[in-house]
């Protein structure tokens, strides 16, 4: 499994005051494949995945080191538009964080902070967002009541097609299934399988069988290091370091 490359690391380093959260990571994301990020906790997966979109530079404390690319430019350049960035790597959170506004709010915002305010141009994008996202039919009816009277699955996916509606070339998901039940948690997988035919998206999940079902590439992660980064059915099946596969059978995390 080949894939032209869209985010790439090299030795990259972060620092929480004097706690080297992130040692010298050096890794190759893949344009349109899933790649997950496991770990036990605290062993850096989501400061890995907030560097990407440079979500750490809101941290006063934090100190980086090293080069992070996306399509082969330097996010750290100077001159470089965070905002734009964060458009196009959009973040979904561990816990559905919606806006206390409609359903069609939530999602018209992103685009109408980046300017557009065409009525018709804003309800086809909130239309086809809520269809990328599996949500569609389930609010079509209900776009102008408050989103917060959605389930938590459903504010979920609200909370996907809000990220997909400024049009984002890749998705970074926190622990995006970890506050939803059984069923919801089907749902997010099924759309985060059909999410990369458009996107690249790299999620971290403590879930290690959830890893296993939804993701091409994946890495273990531990105490700050990037111990093994794989082809998701190498990892699990044949892992080429102890750590790793202590880790996946078990024995320890």
């Amino acid at each position: 499994m080949t894939s032209e490359p869209i985010i790439s690391t090299n030795d990259l380093n972060l620092w929480y005051h004097d706690t080297h959260a992130l040692q010298s990571i050096s890794m190759t994301i893949s344009k349109n494949q899933v790649t997950a990020l496991i770990g036990p906790s605290g062993c850096g997966k989501s400061t890995l995945l907030r560097c990407f979109n440079r979500l750490n530079d809101l941290i006063d404390c934090v100190k980086i080191r090293g080069e992070i690319l996306l399509d082969n430019e330097n996010i750290h350049a100077a001159g470089t538009d965070v905002v734009m960035l964060r458009k196009k790597v959009g973040m979904v959170f561990q816990k559905p964080n919606p806006f206390p506004k409609s359903v069609y709010e939530n999602v018209a915002y992103g685009p109408r902070v980046h300017g557009i305010k065409n009525k018709g141009e804003l309800d086809s994008i909130v239309e086809q967002s809520l269809r990328d996202a599996a949500l569609w039919d389930e609010v079509r009816d209900r776009l102008h009541d408050s989103a917060l009277g959605l389930s938590g699955g459903q504010q979920q996916r609200l909370c996907i097609a809000r990220t997909l509606a400024v049009e984002p070339k890749v998705i970074l998901m926190d622990e995006p299934c970890s506050a939803l039940d059984p069923i919801a948690t089907a749902k997010i997988e099924k759309l985060i399988d059909a999410l990369k035919q458009d996107y690249t998206v790299i999620i971290v999940t403590h879930n290690m069988q959830q890893a296993a079902r939804v993701s091409n590439y994946t890495g273990f992660m531990y105490l700050g290091k990037l111990i093994e980064f794989g082809q998701t059915n190498q990892i699990f099946e044949n892992p080429r370091e102890d750590l790793t596969e202590n880790y996946i059978t078990g024995r320890f995390g």
